[in-house]
């Protein structure tokens, strides 16, 4: 059965925020939530997350689900926010720990795996009223990065985007080019005619309108970076030289401390105000 699939494009992050839900009985998944954020006032706002919400409310679907590919680097994430609207649970890839560790510690925050509701694995399913969701640990990116399959669709978060745009970079702490270029097959040696749902999309030099969409066999055939017929050793080649002429994402020090709490933004100072830090020198 195929899902029903609402995307969401947010133009200030290029980031796709889906809603899937079985048509049958109406629940529902949000897949990697936005929430929006100035980084030059400082400002937060619920604008994206609940207009996925209204979608929810009007097509008479039931959230029960909240997943996160994984912690986020460009965005900062509405899970929080939605789990309190909606009461769903929110799930993340087992590998959140290793991501946690790193950040928090850069951070000086205290981020524990029980922030997240549930923590998925390899082969693991989730049951979405007559659907499943299957996961499958697609790492590189990020250790934590999972894809998610629904029916006949993969939600494959960063590890690949649009045939014309190519792959995620794997210079994060925790990434590597050829732990990913074994995700990306992992992904390709699903059936031909699996829809593929990317994350994020930037338009390439010829390219004028957003796309989100793709496919296995279009993957295969024409993915600039990771086509059939590219070896490991090219893609890491390739991956490494242009990871390091890429400068960090506008957002990496706000996202990844909210990001690694599930969404949830730090305790409120004696004073009452919300402050997130700005580490120096540190990236």
């Amino acid at each position: 059965m195929k899902p029903i699939i609402h995307p969401f494009f947010d133009t200030a992050t290029n980031t796709v925020t889906y809603l899937v839900a079985d048509p049958a009985t109406r629940q529902a998944a949000i897949i990697d939530p936005v929430l929006d954020f100035d980084p030059k006032s400082g400002r937060l706002s619920t604008m994206q997350a609940d207009d996925v919400l209204a979608k929810a409310r009007s097509e008479g679907l039931e959230i029960v689900w909240i997943l996160e590919t994984h912690a986020h680097a460009d965005h900062l994430s509405a899970a929080d926010h939605l789990r309190h609207e909606t009461g769903a649970r929110i799930v993340i890839g087992e590998h959140i720990d290793a991501v946690q560790k790193i950040f928090g510690a850069l951070f000086e925050i205290d981020a524990p795996t029980r922030v997240f509701d549930r923590l998925v694995s390899e082969d693991d399913t989730l049951a979405l009223g007559g659907l499943t969701i299957s996961v499958l640990h697609t790492p590189g990116h990020t250790p934590a990065c999972v894809t998610y399959l629904i029916g006949d669709a993969a939600f494959v978060g960063d590890t690949m985007f649009m045939p014309d745009y190519g792959t995620a970079r794997a210079d994060f702490p925790g990434g590597d080019a050829g732990t990913l270029y074994r995700s990306i097959r992992k992904i390709l040696a699903l059936p031909p005619e699996t829809r593929i749902f990317v994350c994020h999309d930037y338009l390439p030099q010829g390219r004028i309108a957003h796309a989100w969409e793709t496919n296995v066999a279009l993957e295969r055939a024409g993915n600039v970076h990771a086509h059939d017929g590219i070896s490991e050793a090219e893609f890491v080649a390739m991956r490494t030289a242009r990871d390091a002429t890429l400068a960090a994402p506008t957002l990496i020090l706000p996202s990844l401390q909210v990001n690694i709490l599930a969404g949830a933004l730090p305790a409120p100072s004696p004073g009452g105000r919300i402050f997130l830090k700005l580490p120096v020198n540190a990236l």
